[in-house]
């Protein structure tokens, strides 16, 4: 497998909101933020060995922090939903 498909796909994203819609064959993975739709189904179909039918990407905007008297933003990020073939799964134990 190429180094190059483990940057793009950073981890997946396990919350409450993300496990009820992967009862629907989809799944949420933080991404690298400069990476495109094309890309990240690439990296999906290569590394979990399943088909991509879908993405929808969103683009997580960076929130002002203070630490004290320092202040800051947090890192931009990017989120990417998969939607699956039928009658596929991704294991994310």
């Amino acid at each position: 497998m190429d180094t190059k498909y483990l940057e793009i796909i950073k981890a997946p994203v396990i919350t409450e909101k993300s496990g009820v819609i992967n009862q629907n064959g989809k799944y949420v993975f933080k991404v690298d933020h400069r990476a495109s739709k094309t890309e990240i189904k690439m990296a999906i179909e290569k590394i979990f060995n399943v088909h991509v039918k879908a993405i929808q990407t969103i683009t997580v905007k960076p929130k002002k922090k203070r630490v004290g008297r320092y202040s800051g933003f947090t890192n931009r990020a990017k989120k990417a939903i998969v939607t699956l073939a039928e009658g596929e799964e991704i294991k994310l134990d």
